[in-house]
């Protein structure tokens, strides 16, 4: 477990580097820096990255890593879809669906096995993904822009295992945590997807 976040920290601060490289506004540093704001940038992409570290948290053991893992990778690609202009439909519906069932994971400390948490957060992670293609600047580095945004989401992934962890440690309140946070991810997916916010 120590190893483990060790290892999810030691990923947050060798991203931090290419962070402080993307805001000398020189060349493809300004790649850089649009694409690691804009998962920041939205409610809707913060708070399902966040819930998938605190997912991770609930599956515990490899799912730690994979699970996150899994959706950078995913996400990746489906950046890559969104930079060539492939046709992904229901992108939104996506992204505000990401947020609701990630939400309900948490909250209902849902413990599938851990390829099938894989399967689950990597098909939202392409509408992410996709979204952050879709909208890369015109004159950006289609590199240093997917390097910006996946740095990003590790860093989101990072703060819901660290928050994840820190609400496991608290004894007989954990469960009602989890159930809090989880459920207000939840509705504000829900929010989202009926245009409330």
């Amino acid at each position: 477990m120590k190893a483990t976040i060790r290892g999810l920290l030691a990923l947050a601060a060798a991203s931090l580097p290419a962070v402080a490289y993307a805001h000398t506004g020189a060349g493809p540093a300004d790649g850089l820096a649009h694409g690691f704001m804009h998962p920041i940038a939205g409610l809707d992409h913060v708070l399902a990255m966040v819930a998938v570290g605190m997912f991770a948290t609930v599956l515990g053991g490899r799912a730690l890593w994979l699970v996150p893992a899994s959706f950078v990778v995913m996400m990746a690609i489906g950046g890559l879809l969104g930079m060539e202009n492939v046709n992904v439909p229901f992108v939104e519906t996506g992204i505000a669906a990401s947020v609701i069932v990630l939400g309900l994971a948490v909250a209902l400390r849902w413990n599938p096995p851990t390829v099938a948490a894989m399967g689950i957060v990597s098909l939202f992670a392409v509408f992410h993904g996709y979204a952050h293609g879709t909208e890369m600047p015109l004159d950006s580095s289609g590199l240093q822009y997917a390097v910006g945004f996946m740095a990003a989401t590790a860093l989101l992934h990072g703060i819901g295992l660290g928050l994840g962890l820190t609400i496991g440690r608290a004894g007989a309140n954990s469960a009602t945590a989890m159930r809090f946070g989880g459920g207000a991810m939840a509705l504000t997916g829900v929010g989202l997807l009926a245009g409330m916010i």
